[in-house]
């Protein structure tokens, strides 16, 4: 959904910077696209499965809590190892790490597409997000490495507009594949697409990816990698499992077990970085208040759009009864305003700094208003284009901050800690994604009753959507304990 620089990939441009000019990489133009048919890869299939939700649940006989764990619990896997993998890639080369990447997301892939259950489906979700955290984090590696200073920033630019395409693809070519039933596949098209396209990547980028690795050989932390992930899962499981489970007791033991578990963690964390280790959370960042605020920042803002396009989707499929590809036209406006905002986004932030984030918060929060007064004055008798004009409002206001919000934490951290930054940023926004669809899929579900109709539908979504617009009061009010520009206030412990 954002475009998101991985950690590993920083950690490359003290040595591309001193190579500039005749070491630069020849073939990095014929590279790029290669790479970035991985970022597609991962963001298509965040958003293809959202369109998809409903037809899990007709044709594999698929539970709420199930649904939730297919959808959220890829994001789970994929912000667990994200940090792992960016550190990976240093120590044996971004090449080898990115191809060892694209061909186990492709075998998850087909182990999906395959999946002739609702636990296998679960069980191969959470596999495919473990392999996207390994081939993800080398495209940004592998493009630090490549591309000079002066041709960089085009190059990050075309990640990002990878990242949205995969948006809209997500949900415009998603809903098609599925609508489509190409030989009878119906659904697993989505994830059967990713075989033949890792295939082609795989045979092109053998040849024009360089061998290249970081400058230094980092260590890695697997207790503490354990106990983070361990830490968010005793909170994310009873929360998904819970109301399906009648809320048994070890939905409590896990949820008691959740901060113990994270408070023992962070005291290795502080313990390994006195003996000179590499923790995996670099704890003296968060002691800079601008840094924390933004990390705040992005969570609260991709907690709302995950789970705002979960709910979404189940409103217009399930409980309105539209098509895959339907609803996937439905959603065009907010893809569309999404993506021009983008473009214009940077532009906004250059001029307006951190206030450019609360305008794009202040837009949403419009939205989501808008959206929850008009389900609440339609009733049962809303349509789905009823919807287009308070989303594509939400789309306005999200093109806007997405640019921003990734500057709202790095922006403010000093060269040497960007790679740390990065992989605590990237791991906050997929847990934010994988925490959204958990907690208000579960409230969600919960309005909606054991027995819905279409209007307990709409009234689900009036109840997400004033929850949403709370959380963009809170994303605006985080925004104004940032610096106004970029490089204020940096980090300098």
């Amino acid at each position: 959904m954002t475009a998101q620089p991985q950690t590993g990939g920083v950690a490359a441009a003290t040595r591309v910077d001193a190579a500039e000019g005749p070491g630069e990489y020849p073939r990095r133009w014929a590279m790029l696209p290669v790479i970035l048919i991985a970022m597609f890869m991962a963001g298509f299939d965040i958003w293809a499965v959202n369109v998809a939700a409903p037809s899990l649940q007709r044709d594999l006989h698929v539970s709420d809590a199930a649904l939730q764990l297919i959808v959220g619990g890829y994001a789970f896997m994929y912000a667990s190892g994200m940090v792992t993998g960016g550190r990976l890639g240093d120590l044996f080369g971004y090449k080898r790490l990115f191809l060892i990447g694209v061909v186990t997301f492709s075998l998850a892939s087909l182990a999906c597409g395959l999946a002739p259950t609702a636990g296998a489906l679960v069980a191969f979700r959470l596999v495919q997000g473990l392999t996207g955290a390994v081939m993800v984090p080398q495209v940004v590696a592998l493009i630090t490495a490549a591309f000079p200073a002066r041709e960089r920033s085009r190059a990050l630019a075309f990640y990002g507009a990878t990242m949205g395409l995969g948006f809209v693809s997500g949900q415009i070519l998603g809903g098609g594949l599925i609508q489509a039933n190409i030989f009878g596949l119906g659904w697993r098209a989505i994830f059967l697409v990713n075989v033949p396209v890792g295939l082609i990547a795989l045979m092109v980028a053998a040849v024009v990816v360089p061998r290249v690795r970081g400058p230094r050989r980092p260590r890695l932390d697997p207790l503490g990698a354990v106990g983070v992930s361990g830490a968010l899962a005793l909170a994310l499981v009873p929360l998904t499992l819970g109301r399906d489970e009648g809320w048994p007791v070890w939905t409590w033991v896990s949820l008691a077990l959740a901060l113990p578990v994270l408070a023992v963690t962070l005291a290795w964390e502080r313990r390994l970085t006195r003996a000179g280790g590499e923790p995996l959370l670099d704890l003296a960042l968060f002691r800079d208040r601008a840094f924390s605020a933004g990390l705040g920042l992005n969570f609260v803002a991709i907690f709302f759009f995950g789970s705002f396009m979960f709910v979404l989707t189940l409103l217009l499929q399930t409980g309105l009864g539209l098509s895959p590809l339907h609803a996937g036209i439905v959603n065009l406006p907010l893809a569309l305003t999404f993506i021009a905002m983008t473009l214009l986004g940077p532009k906004l932030a250059a001029r307006l700094g951190a206030r450019s984030i609360t305008l794009g918060a202040g837009f949403a929060m419009l939205g989501t208003v808008a959206l929850a007064l008009i389900a609440m004055h339609d009733g049962g008798h809303l349509a789905g284009w009823d919807t287009a004009p308070a989303t594509a409002l939400i789309g306005i206001g999200q093109g806007i901050m997405v640019p921003s919000l990734m500057g709202a934490v790095l922006s403010h951290v000093r060269p040497e800690r960007a790679g740390a930054a990065a992989g605590v940023l990237t791991t906050t926004q997929q847990f934010a994604i994988a925490s959204g669809v958990a907690m208000l899929g579960a409230v969600f579900y919960e309005v909606i009753g054991g027995v819905p109709t279409r209007a307990s539908f709409v009234s689900g979504l009036v109840v997400i959507a004033w929850i949403d617009a709370a959380l963009l009061v809170l994303a605006a009010l985080l925004t104004f304990l940032l610096p106004g520009r970029a490089g204020d206030n940096r980090v300098r412990r």
